[in-house]
Order: structure tokens, then C-alpha cells, then sequence
């Protein structure tokens, strides 16, 4: 455990880091999760497309959301020797039925541990993780509240997305012609409170001047909506 501060509004508001270990079947996943001072909210990360919960992507969302008062849960959805047969296949990154399946264990584990209980809870996916979290989402239409896609593939959910009920923010980045068209089509599918939102001139990844910030910005608006209402 270790703890942070970060300035908001003109003040310091405090963060607890816990390294967690969450046991999803016959397997362990690892976590970390940050809890700001009166946590208003919780959002966990599913990543997808080789990435981890070391991405400095979602980390930077991530940091933004807890100066917003929201704990965060980044985790691994493989396990370290599932990575390593993905970094050589690319196949596990795109088995949405096994993402989707550990997401849900992961999300029904959160309110259990102390610190985050009574919290609502809103789920944040990169990429393929977009596509477990919609699938969770559908799942646990009690449990999840909000759901926000960055560059995903939403549309590699299939039928679970007309049973998704949390609102849900779509961005895409306008220079990323081709996932921007599967969004297009899986936002029509989506019979939710539902935004889709384009950042002008990004990538797939975002890395052009100011883009990243751009999407963790309005990841926070979506969020603080709708956990903290």
C-alpha cells in the first residue's frame, strides 16, 4: 500500500494505492486499485489488444478520475503466462467470451473489498476490452452504471449489446476511419442512454497532441455523471 496526493480545485486530495489479488475461477489476477478520500464512485479498466493494467494510456485517465473523486481498479484480465501466449498468438486479446467472463467476476468482486462497498460502479474499455465490458455490462445490469469505450470495438460484443441498459459514451478518434465505422454501427444497435463522441484528427491510439487528454476528459464528465448522481 502506498498513498498520493494529487491537487484538485485548488486543493490536495489524498490517494490510497493497493496492489490487489483477485481470484476469478482456477486462476489469480492482478490489480491495482486507488481509492481518493470520500471516493464517490468506482470505475474498473478492461484492457484488450495486448495491452495491460501498466498502460500509461489508461493510467493517465485513470489519474484524472481519481482527482474527480473516483477510485480506479486497473487489472489484468489474462494471467502473466496467458500474456505471454498472446504476445506470440494475438488470440486471447480478442476472446471476448473469456474477457467478458473475467470482467463480470472482477466487477461482482469489487464491492466485497471494504474500502470501495456501497460504491457505483462504471467500466472503462481499450480496444477488445470495450467489447467485455459491454458484454458485462449487459450481464450485470444491476451492478454496472456506466460504460465508456475508448477507440474500442464495441461491436465485437454482438447481441449482448441491444441488452446493455448503463448509459454509454463511444469515442473514437476521427482519424481512425475504420473503427469509428464499427462504432457507428454498434452505437446504433445500443438501446441505452448512449453518446458517441469524436475526437478531431486521432489516431486508433490517440497520441497526437492533447488527444488522450481529451478523451480522460470526457471519460470524467460521463463518470461523474452518472456514478456520482
Amino acid at each position: 500500500m502506498s498513498k498520493s496526493g494529487i491537487t484538485s480545485g485548488g486543493s490536495v486530495v489524498a490517494i490510497e494505492h493497493l496492489a490487489v489479488t483477485i481470484p476469478v475461477g482456477a486462476n489469480c489476477l492482478e490489480g491495482d486499485l486507488s481509492i481518493p478520500t470520500a471516493a464517490k464512485g468506482a470505475v474498473v479498466f478492461a484492457h484488450g489488444s495486448g495491452s495491460s493494467r501498466r498502460s500509461p494510456r489508461n493510467r493517465l485517465v485513470a489519474d484524472l478520475l481519481n482527482e474527480a473523486g473516483l477510485a480506479t481498479l486497473l487489472v489484468d484480465l489474462l494471467t502473466e503466462d496467458e500474456q505471454q501466449v498472446d504476445l506470440q498468438t494475438a488470440r486471447l486479446r480478442f476472446d471476448i467470451a473469456l474477457l467478458a467472463k473475467r470482467l463480470i467476476a472482477i466487477t461482482e468482486w469489487l464491492p466485497r473489498h471494504p474500502e470501495v462497498a456501497g460504491l457505483k460502479i462504471g467500466l472503462f474499455g481499450a480496444s477488445t476490452g470495450a467489447a467485455a465490458a459491454l458484454v458485462a455490462a449487459a450481464q450485470l445490469p444491476n451492478l454496472v452504471r456506466a460504460v465508456v469505450s475508448r477507440g474500442g470495438r464495441p461491436d465485437l460484443a454482438g447481441a449482448p449489446l441491444r441488452h446493455v441498459t448503463a448509459p454509454t459514451l463511444l469515442i473514437v478518434g476521427g482519424a481512425d476511419p475504420v473503427v469509428l465505422d464499427l462504432n457507428q454501427q454498434a452505437f446504433a444497435l445500443l438501446d441505452c442512454e448512449k453518446a458517441l463522441k469524436v475526437v478531431p484528427g486521432a489516431g486508433h491510439l490517440f497520441e497526437e497532441p492533447g488527444a488522450l487528454q481529451k478523451v480522460a476528459q470526457l471519460a470524467r464528465q460521463w463518470f461523474a455523471e452518472k456514478l456520482q448522481a
